[in-house]
C-alpha cells in the first residue's frame, strides 16, 4: 500500500519555513515522506526568454533556490525523512488543492511571502483550509505551541456530521505523540428557555449540558476503543465554541476541528469556529474535512 506524503507549500517566507520545520517533525513522527511544493507563475510572465536560451528566468532561479533551501532545512532537521520537491507553474492555492488529492495532509504557513503584517492569515492558507478534501494544518501560534512543548492535543467536538474524521485524526495524533487528548464540546442554553422558566433556572441548562455530554461520549466511543492507550480528558463547557477553543489553544500543541465538505460545492466551506482558530489560535490548527 502506497504511503501518501505530507505536502508543504513553500514560498521562502519565514512563515513557510516554520511550516517546513513543523512538517518535518510530523513526517518523522508518522513515518511519512515529505513533499515540498512551490507554486510560481513565472512561466506566464517570463515569455520574453526563449526556451532554448541558456539564460534561466530569474523567477525560475528563485523558485529553485526556495525549494532547495527548504529541502536542505528539512533533511538537516530529520535526516531519515524522505524529502522530494516540485515547482509547479500555477497559482498557489489551486496547486495545493490539487496536491491534496494525493496527500495525507497539507501544511501551510500562516502568512505568505510579501504578506501584509496586519493580515492574520494569508489568502492561500485560508482558501486551502476551506476547500481541501484532506486535512490541512496551518502552522501558527506562539513559541510554546510551535515547539509542541505542552504535551496536549485539543479537539473541538462539534456535530456528528462534521466530527467523525476529526476525532480519528486527533486520536492518531495524540497516540503517536504520546500526549493527552483534551476533547471539548461546548453548549449554550437559549435565552428564551431561561426567560420562560425563571423558577427553574437551572433545569434548561442541565438538559443542554447533559445532551452535550452524551453527544461527546458518543463521538469519542469508537476511537477510544481503537486507541486504548490514549489518555483522554473530555469536558463540556458552556459558552461560544470559537472563544473557548481559542483560549484553550494556549495550552495545546495542536488544535483540531472538523469541517463539512459538500460534493459539488466550490465556495469556501469553513465555519466560524475554524475561521476564528485559523486567525487567532495560539498553536497550529488542523482542519479535518468530513465528506458529505
Amino acid at each position: 500500500m502506497m504511503t501518501l506524503p505530507l505536502v508543504v507549500g513553500v514560498d521562502g517566507s519565514d512563515s513557510s519555513l516554520q511550516a517546513v520545520d513543523w512538517a518535518a517533525d510530523e513526517a518523522a513522527r508518522h513515518g511519512l515522506p515529505l513533499r515540498l511544493v512551490h507554486a510560481s507563475l513565472w512561466e506566464r510572465y517570463e515569455g520574453a526568454v526563449p526556451r532554448s536560451s541558456p539564460e534561466r528566468p530569474f523567477e525560475r532561479v528563485l523558485a529553485e533556490h526556495i525549494v532547495a533551501s527548504a529541502a536542505e532545512r528539512a533533511v538537516r532537521r530529520h535526516p531519515d525523512v524522505k524529502v522530494t520537491t516540485d515547482i509547479v507553474p500555477e497559482e498557489a492555492a489551486e496547486t495545493l488543492l490539487n496536491e491534496g488529492n494525493s496527500a495525507s495532509a497539507l501544511v501551510t504557513g500562516s502568512r505568505g511571502r510579501g504578506g501584509l503584517r496586519g493580515l492574520l492569515l494569508g489568502s492561500v492558507g485560508l482558501a486551502v483550509a476551506a476547500r481541501a478534501h484532506c486535512p490541512v494544518i496551518v502552522v501558527r501560534g506562539d513559541r510554546a505551541g510551535l515547539a509542541g512543548s505542552h504535551g496536549r492535543i485539543l479537539l473541538g467536538v462539534g456535530d456528528p456530521a462534521t466530527s467523525e474524521e476529526a476525532v480519528r485524526f486527533a486520536f492518531r495524533e495524540a497516540e503517536v505523540r504520546g500526549c493527552v487528548l483534551d476533547a471539548v464540546r461546548t453548549w449554550r442554553c437559549p435565552a428564551h428557555e431561561t426567560a420562560d422558566h425563571r423558577g427553574l433556572a437551572g433545569e434548561p441548562g442541565r438538559r443542554h449540558e447533559e445532551r452535550a455530554s452524551d453527544l461527546l461520549d458518543a463521538a469519542l466511543h469508537d476511537a477510544m476503543g481503537d486507541h486504548p492507550g490514549v489518555r483522554v480528558r473530555s469536558v463540556t463547557v458552556e459558552g461560544s465554541a470559537h472563544r473557548i477553543l481559542v483560549r484553550r489553544s494556549a495550552a495545546a500543541d495542536l488544535v483540531i476541528v472538523g469541517a463539512r465538505r459538500r460534493a459539488g460545492h466550490f465556495g469556501l466551506q469553513l465555519g466560524r469556529i475554524g475561521h476564528t482558530l485559523l486567525h487567532h489560535a495560539y498553536c497550529p490548527v488542523a482542519i479535518v474535512p468530513q465528506p458529505v
